[in-house]
């Protein structure tokens, strides 16, 4: 009996929603784990890094990681599990892109960390405790200290082609069942895109394969840009043809529009269509084509775009860290990151 193929899965940062994705292959899981043999995967069994180092190099068939590179300890377990395996996959919109936590590169680490733990409205922290690379924690009870040592963390968050090779993408926030199912028997077949493609997913726009397409007109004209916090859409029509900002058109397809059977425009994650070098750039360019103003009237365009007030945290939701903007130019040395705090 031939050996089965070897899968690891890694988590960095993200939000726990690809992991959903897994378990959500239900009854199909089985399959998997006759077809595989899992060899990490630390969040849903005990697995440590000596597993990992104790394997030969090339031994891993497959590694699944998703979630963008924010520490020092992401950095280092990636360059492992690349060292250790045949294909690198990665998984979800964080990995491939940075997703929403890519965000916070608009911000140097200090502002950043002094939001999260500081300013936000429902954080208390009157001694002004923030992550530190060895915290001494004073334990009364027990008459005694406990060290913690805590990751170090990176100045941006970086998407995983950023700090070692990858092989294939698989997109979305998360990647549906069926799109991780797809790039699975991909997988396991061999059949397989050239380096460096997306699996799983389609090769055509969002629009495609949405149903409201019938009535999207040949040639969309809006007078305005809405939020679906402020307008309610009126069911059956097309989104983008009654103002909403959809990102349909300039995003790759493979989710069924999941969004918009609920009613809600599409938000990108399944990220760039081939050819295209910078979502946020697209899309920009898009809906900037399709304001009904002719001639052009600066006065009703600028009061259109100021209908959206936060468009780079609405092209740019899922790829900032890989787009050409990137990061906050100016990035400087921390000044909140200590090396030893008692509290």
């Amino acid at each position: 009996m031939s050996e089965k193929p070897k899968v690891a899965w890694y988590w960095c940062a993200s939000c726990g929603g690809c992991e959903e994705s897994f378990v959500d292959l239900a009854e199909r899981l089985l399959k998997v784990f006759e077809a595989v043999d899992i060899v990490f995967c630390p969040v849903a069994m005990d697995f440590k890094r000596e597993d990992v180092e104790k394997l030969p190099d090339g031994s891993i068939t497959v590694a699944l990681i998703n979630g963008g590179i924010r520490l020092k300890e992401h950095e280092e377990m990636v360059k492992l599990l690349r060292k250790k395996s045949k294909i690198v996959i990665a998984y979800g919109a964080c990995s491939a892109w940075g997703g929403i936590p890519g965000l916070a590169n608009l911000y140097n680490l200090d502002e950043a960390l002094e939001r999260k733990y500081l300013e936000v409205p429902t954080i208390e922290n009157p001694k002004e405790v923030l992550p530190t690379k060895k915290i001494i924690v004073n334990i009364p009870e027990a008459k005694m200290k406990a060290e913690l040592e805590l990751p170090e963390p990176l100045p941006v968050l970086l998407p995983l082609d950023k700090v070692i090779d990858v092989d294939y993408y698989i997109p979305g926030c998360p990647p549906t069942p069926d799109v991780f199912w797809n790039a699975l028997q991909a997988l396991l077949s061999g059949n397989l895109p050239p380096k460096g493609a997306i699996v799983g997913a389609s090769n055509r726009s969002l629009c495609d394969e949405c149903s409201l397409n019938e009535t999207k007109p040949e040639k969309v004209l809006v007078k305005e840009f809405k939020r679906p916090d402020k307008a309610k859409p009126e069911p059956n029509k097309c989104l983008l043809a009654q103002g909403f900002l959809c990102m349909g058109p300039v995003t790759r397809g493979g989710c069924t529009a999941l969004c918009i059977k609920g009613n809600m425009p599409c938000t990108g994650c399944f990220g760039l269509l081939d050819g295209i070098v910078d979502y946020g750039g697209k899309a920009i360019s898009y809906f900037g084509s399709i304001l009904d103003y002719s001639p052009v009237e600066e006065k009703e365009i600028k009061k259109a775009f100021d209908g959206i007030p936060d468009w780079i945290g609405t092209i740019y939701r899922y790829s900032l860290a890989a787009s050409k903007l990137s990061h906050k130019a100016g990035i400087k040395k921390p000044k909140r990151i200590k090396e030893v705090v008692e509290i």
